[in-house]
């Protein structure tokens, strides 16, 4: 076999060997993305028309994310937001507006004290969503019910429905993964 021929073999073999791991890369990097967004990943595309801006975006959250000082509580502090979460929950019974706009304060002064920015509800969502996308749409639900809550524009049911998503958020942040109610003392009476 001539050189010439061999090069001919080898060149495009070493080519599609190499658009084959391009291709490859591109893919595993989707999936983790996919995999820690979670619905916000199509969220994101959704918003920006292509996976290409979607990824882009969510890789820019993530830098921005590793810059955070986020933190664990200690001890102490998980209690103390444990028992304002009790207060909060009882304090629907009588006054269910007022409690769901105290579980939006409680819920973003912990995610101050864990080390998140919230210097505004549309950057808080993109920092919570590099570690808590699974418990956005918790998150925005509550959100837009305190919103129709203010404006009381909000039935009872859709309040309760709030303090539930809101629990959801205080729970993860509070616990990570841990459901609210048990250790925590944080879930529903």
């Amino acid at each position: 076999m001539s050189t010439g021929t061999l090069i001919a073999i080898i060149v495009p073999v070493v080519v599609v060997l190499i658009l084959a791991a391009v291709v490859l890369w591109y893919v595993n990097r989707r999936r983790r993305l996919q995999r820690r967004f979670g619905p916000e990943y199509e969220r994101a595309v959704d918003r920006t028309g292509s996976h290409r801006a979607a990824e882009r975006d969510l890789r820019e959250r993530e830098q921005r994310h590793d810059q955070l000082q986020i933190t664990p509580l200690p001890p102490d502090a998980r209690q103390r937001y444990t028992e304002d979460w009790k207060r909060v929950q009882q304090e629907f019974v009588d006054r269910p507006g007022e409690a769901v706009q105290h579980a939006d304060r409680l819920v973003t002064l912990l995610m101050h004290d864990r080390g998140y920015p919230t210097e505004g509800y549309e950057q808080q969502l993109r920092d919570l969503s590099v570690e808590h996308g699974r418990t956005l749409e918790h998150y925005r639900a509550a959100h837009a019910t305190n919103a129709s809550a203010r404006r009381d524009d909000a039935t009872t049911e859709e309040l309760r429905g709030a303090m539930v998503h809101y629990r959801a958020l205080f729970a993860e942040l509070l616990n990570g993964d841990e459901p609210p109610g048990r250790d925590s003392g944080a879930g529903r009476r």
